[in-house]
């Protein structure tokens, strides 16, 4: 990428997203400037990445030519407005605050500015992030290639309508907790039956991860994955049947929709 990139707010996604588009090789580490109030985070991600750092996010702002505002929702306001001017029509933003609508952000800018909304994960961190996008009133599709290009250097990033971003956080956003309990309760099950907890644990994570892989690699229809390991009458039927009598996919259908329905109130202030 030609373009300058700023990031506002050096917590973990902000930093997360300036890591991966320097080691995807997307941007040079001259490319990216981050502010932060934290003297801390600041320096941490400048010699992490040998970025530059600073307090001013207006600085920030006149430096890129996309600016990624990774503040929390309640701080949006005031910091879109102290860099609305530095910003115009010129330069895109960013925003990944959870929860907070384009026209809201846009209301804080001078009109026609440019705006992308994204829902990241906290896998992004690792490199592995899973996020949703959409474009504000007066984005371009331009603006939204390079938006991709930036979530896919440390993940995967997918193009949704805004209406749906609530749903992406129910499942992608939040889903990672899920995925963490239900690693954590295939470990207890090994504790239960005898495995040390060590062994367990480390069973289960890379049970968890080859399957993934498995899927994410084969053009095989994940029931197809799972008859594969499905013998007539074996251990799999018997574990699976367990699953089902309690309501398995129905009960994790039910985080998504309920972790949706509560993004949707935290978007109205509720």
């Amino acid at each position: 990428m030609k373009e300058k990139i700023g990031v506002i707010g050096a917590g973990k996604i902000g930093a997360a997203i300036a890591r991966g588009v320097i080691r995807a090789g997307l941007v040079t580490k001259d490319q990216v400037m981050a502010s932060d109030i934290s003297d801390a985070l600041r320096q941490s991600i400048s010699q992490e990445l040998g970025v530059k750092a600073t307090a001013d996010n207006r600085q920030v702002a006149d430096f890129a030519d996309i600016v990624i505002l990774a503040v929390k929702p309640q701080i949006v306001d005031p910091v879109a407005k102290e860099i609305a001017g530095k910003l115009g029509k010129a330069k895109l933003l960013v925003s990944v605050a959870a929860g907070v609508p384009i026209a809201r952000i846009e209301s804080n800018l001078a009109s026609g500015a440019r705006v992308v909304r994204v829902m990241p994960n906290i896998p992004c961190v690792v490199g592995a992030g899973a996020a949703g996008f959409a474009a504000g009133a007066h984005a371009t599709a331009a603006d939204l290639e390079k938006v991709g290009a930036i979530l896919n250097s440390f993940g995967i990033g997918l193009p949704v309508e805004e209406k749906y971003l609530d749903a992406v956080t129910g499942l992608s956003g939040s889903g990672p907790a899920y995925v963490f309990l239900f690693i954590e309760a295939l470990a207890d099950g090994g504790v239960q039956v005898g495995l040390s907890r060590d062994v367990a644990l480390k069973l289960a994570l890379q049970t968890v991860y080859g399957a993934a892989r498995m899927a994410l690699e084969s053009a095989k229809h994940l029931g197809e994955l799972k008859d594969e390991v499905t013998s007539p009458g074996g251990t799999t039927i018997a574990g699976l049947h367990a699953l089902e009598q309690k309501g398995f996919k129905g009960i994790v259908m039910d985080a998504v929709l309920s972790a949706t329905k509560r993004s949707q109130e935290l978007g109205k202030g509720a």
